[in-house]
């Protein structure tokens, strides 16, 4: 097989994603990283206890392939009591290895080579990776920007998107990178194309407790004619601070839960036994803490757009997640995307251009995405070196008095 001798050995479709290389530049560089989605602080104190507790007592082997039936459990006790979804701890829940693991999984059994898969764009770049694994393709729908404050789902682009091949679609609500929260009226629409075309909807819901200003997480699975086909991917990283632990889960009917355990099977297996132990705990009794947490963080978002704006980068505010999107044209002439490569340099700072989610830049050329997760002085420190970076105002022109 001949091989292009510039290209290293073993390297094939896939690259080093952005998040990576972002990281390993902040830590490189020492810059502020507003870049990755982590939060710099832990999760709840009685929780990783627990988890020392169980690596301590000798919970250190294999788990079942499905997860602790504890961890299943407890993730079928809180699809009741908050969305009053019904689930077979048994067959109806898996546990995963993070989100990812979930969604990738559930596109390697689901669909083979030529497949389509509807992705809405702007989308976490892992789902794309999935579908190329599969041998599939994806049919990316654009999210538009709806008059500069806002993001909306056009349904007649959707519909456009449906071919024969068409197996899934793929829907992160609340969304990344945007923010957007789908509301009833958008989710009932989406779930009429999903049951008229026979599509299966694996959603993403891993933001799914840090919702604000009266928003509401709504499961497409609690629709009309979608329990049946929905696929609901959540986990613990995003909720309780534990981003690391990378315990996920998905909840659907047998037959798709059975089809995404046959691939975890091949994949990683079972997920840290000591982790799922304490997630389970987690589940059953924080969510006062969640509750606190998530007023931080929409503090720790307030505090960052007012700062961002005030320095000349207008904010679109976030419904639900922890990033937020700022619009650099008013700051500098140049693009999104050279105006982070430029950031760290420039201002100590690391973010994500907004165009690294999209097939196409579009709208979305001029916006950047900043993580609030972080710790408030981190924040207001970001915002003060932002604020150095502004466009220096034109020379005023000298003004000839008259003689007299």
């Amino acid at each position: 097989m001949d091989r292009d001798p510039g290209r290293p050995l073993g390297a094939g479709r896939f690259s080093t994603t952005v998040f990576t290389e972002l990281t390993a530049l902040a830590e490189r560089t020492g810059a502020i990283n507003l870049g990755q989605g982590f939060p710099d602080e832990d999760g709840p104190e009685a929780v990783l206890r627990t988890a020392c507790d169980a690596l301590v007592s000798g919970e250190n082997q294999y788990p079942p392939l499905g997860g602790l039936p504890g961890l299943r459990a407890a993730v079928a006790r809180q699809r009741q009591r908050r969305y009053g979804l019904g689930y077979d701890p048994e067959d109806e829940i898996l546990v995963t290895t993070g989100a990812t693991e979930a969604i990738t999984a559930a596109v390697l059994a689901l669909c083979g080579p030529g497949d389509e898969v509807i992705v809405v764009d702007p989308a976490y770049d892992a789902y794309v990776a999935a579908v190329t694994l599969a041998g599939g393709r994806c049919r990316r729908v654009p999210l538009l920007r709806d008059g500069g404050t806002g993001f909306v789902l056009d349904p007649d682009e959707l519909q456009r998107a449906v071919t024969p091949r068409s197996r899934l679609l793929i829907l992160n609500t609340p969304h990344n990178p945007t923010g957007k929260v789908f509301d009833r009226t958008e989710l009932s629409g989406i779930a009429r194309f999903c049951v008229r075309n026979d599509l299966i909807a694996v959603v993403d819901e891993v933001y799914e407790y840090l919702v604000y200003d009266g928003a509401g997480h709504l499961p497409p699975a609690a629709l009309p004619g979608m329990r049946e086909r929905t696929l609901s991917v959540s986990s613990a990283g995003k909720t309780f601070n534990v981003t690391g632990w990378k315990v996920g889960w998905c909840c659907g009917p047998s037959d798709l839960v059975a089809a995404v355990r046959s691939v975890k099977q091949y994949l990683t297996f079972a997920s840290a036994a000591p982790l799922q132990r304490a997630v389970a705990e987690a589940l059953d009794t924080q969510e006062d803490w969640v509750t606190r947490w998530r007023e931080d963080l929409r503090g720790r978002r307030d505090l960052l757009a007012a700062g961002l704006t005030g320095a000349g980068l207008p904010v679109i505010t976030p419904e639900g997640g922890y990033f937020l999107q700022a619009d650099v044209s008013d700051l500098t002439r140049r693009d999104a995307v050279e105006f982070c490569r430029d950031l760290p340099a420039a201002a100590g700072i690391v973010a994500l251009p907004t165009t690294a989610f999209c097939e196409k830049p579009g709208a979305y050329r001029s916006l950047v995405r900043f993580a609030f997760c972080k710790r408030r002085d981190l924040l207001a420190e970001a915002v003060t070196r932002v604020g150095h970076l502004r466009r220096p105002s034109p020379p005023v022109p000298s003004q000839h008095l008259e003689k007299t």
